[in-house]
């Protein structure tokens, strides 16, 4: 089953219409269009999914594999493009000779929040920390994987990280104008944006990512959670259009009927309200913000930080939903095995975050990794409690920020929404 289904092109179609100039009926080579691009592929473990929505993409300026743009002439409104690429294609080529071997000492160590940041296997880090390196400057962000670890040598792999995937490419039309003028201006090469990411949540070579080895759970502030969130906030952590995602995500998983525990609840469930749950339990820090939620037909206030173990009956539940709190669990193999164990089989959990947070409360490890190697980190919550299957991940971005969210105009693309979901084996 499909984790978001986007909203439907024709309604985006007529937003975007109503924002630019004059209308057109197909794309041309001098078109402007709004796409979705939804690139899938697979790794050993898991299906990934990743959305990107893509405004004012110019056709005459921007950069596109042959296939790609001549597939996309003379599309309308609507119309979807379905693509297969072998492994390389849309990414730079797959190179032996780009994994090479480094004395340790060429691997710059920094200190994060009073922990030494140490080269571990299956690790991203920025090209910056590499000292020696023809043309590497310390300011290169660009990433690479640590593969190897050893006392006298660090081996690292600066392959694109889907370089060995093949990949699956859907396009959506959401919207078609005409360029009133030309200007000149900056090109995008669509392929690079929407590569920019994906890949860093597999593993490498199968095995395990070290996430652990250093201090992964500490956190800025460790005092007793149930006093920081003493006092009720009532605010969102996401902007609107990140809550919409949220709710279509969650929306596509459950059904009419189901009992679903919220994990980490609080004033907002982000849950359709169209949808006839049996129940919805929340389980939070906070009375107030769980008295609020409308949604809500039972809570229980309890710290996961201070008592992991979860109060609730054996298989009680057919979905456990967790927004935007898993990079604060301070045990999350305790919980992710307790979720299990009061899921129904075949039962859902789905965790879903972005890139916002409480700096003083969360973990570690979250601030040190991309975004995208965090819905690996959260992958191996799953791999390591050995209780769920049918993993996946999602990623949506791109999409433009809502104008009344106080964030904007300052930041003008909505906050990225990452999801992972695995079901409780049968």
């Amino acid at each position: 089953m499909d984790m978001y289904k986007e909203p439907h092109p024709e309604d985006v179609g007529f937003y975007a219409s109503q924002k630019w100039g004059k209308d057109m009926t197909e794309i041309k080579q001098d078109s402007l269009a709004t796409l979705g691009f939804e690139l899938t592929w697979t790794s050993d473990v898991a299906k990934h999914r990743e959305f990107y929505f893509a405004e004012q993409v110019n056709f005459w300026r921007d950069l596109f594999p042959g296939e790609v743009y001549q597939a996309l002439l003379g599309k309308k409104i609507g119309d979807q493009v379905n693509l297969s690429f072998p492994a390389g294609e849309i990414t730079p080529p797959y190179e032996s000779k780009q994994i090479f071997s480094l004395h340790p000492r060429q691997f710059e160590r920094r200190r994060v929040k009073g922990c030494l940041v140490e080269p571990r296997y299956g690790r991203f880090y920025p090209k910056g920390l590499l000292k020696g390196l023809a043309n590497v400057f310390s300011a290169n962000l660009e990433p690479f994987r640590c593969v190897g670890v050893e006392s006298e040598h660090v081996t690292v792999d600066i392959n694109h990280p889907l370089a060995t995937k093949e990949n699956e490419l859907q396009i959506t039309v959401y919207d078609i104008t005409q360029k009133e003028t030309d200007r000149g201006g900056r090109l995008t090469d669509w392929m690079e944006v929407i590569t920019s990411g994906p890949g860093m949540q597999a593993r490498s070579d199968g095995r395990s990512t070290d996430f652990f080895s250093d201090c992964p759970f500490s956190r800025g502030d460790e005092q007793n959670d149930s006093l920081f969130y003493e006092k009720p906030r009532f605010v969102a952590h996401i902007d609107s259009k990140a809550q919409e995602i949220v709710r279509s995500l969650y929306g596509e998983l459950l059904r009419p009927g189901m009992k679903v525990l919220d994990l980490m609840s609080s004033w907002r469930s982000h849950v359709r309200e169209s949808l006839k749950l049996a129940s919805l339990v929340g389980l939070g820090l906070n009375k107030e913000e769980m008295e609020d939620n409308p949604q809500l037909t039972g809570y229980v206030v309890h710290d996961l930080n201070s008592d992991p173990g979860l109060p609730f009956d054996d298989h009680t539940f057919d979905a456990v939903i967790c927004t935007v709190s898993v990079e604060y669990m301070a045990h999350p193999f305790h919980v992710f095995n307790d979720v299990a164990r009061l899921l129904k089989p075949g039962g859902y959990f789905i965790n879903t975050f972005s890139n916002r947070w409480f700096p003083p409360k969360v973990i570690n490890i979250w601030e040190e990794l991309n975004d995208f190697e965090r819905m690996g980190l959260v992958l191996e919550y799953y791999l390591q409690s050995g209780k769920y299957d049918n993993l996946e991940t999602y990623s949506a971005r791109g999409w433009s920020r809502p104008i009344t969210d106080r964030h904007y105009p300052e930041i003008l693309t909505a906050d990225p929404v990452f999801a992972v979901r695995g079901q409780t084996t049968r």
